[in-house]
């Protein structure tokens, strides 16, 4: 299995509307908003129009790469991209314990 990597710079501070976040995910905004209904996109809580942050667009990038790869249902790619995160997490904490 190999998976595309993307380098670039996380910005907390980034909030991106449902169509600057399609259109940075290559798919379409009923692409967004079916993910956002399944519960394998979250919005920020209280904004009356949804926003995502920047660690969103690489989930959703994430997502939409593994559906269009291995042709996954969205839970099953969301389950992988938790699986990634994770991944990804344990091992800067090894790093940074000097493992």
């Amino acid at each position: 299995m190999t998976l595309e990597t993307h380098h670039g710079e996380l910005m907390d501070e980034a909030a991106f509307s449902s169509e600057e976040l399609a259109n940075a995910c290559g798919v379409t905004l009923t692409w967004v908003h079916e993910h956002v209904q399944a519960g394998v996109l979250h919005v920020e809580a209280g904004s009356v129009q949804w926003r995502f942050g920047s660690s969103d667009l690489v989930r959703a990038r994430r997502i939409a790469q593994l559906e269009a790869t291995y042709d996954a249902d969205p839970q099953l790619a969301a389950l992988t991209a938790d699986l990634i995160e994770e991944v990804a997490q344990l091992r800067r904490r090894l790093q940074l314990s000097g493992s």
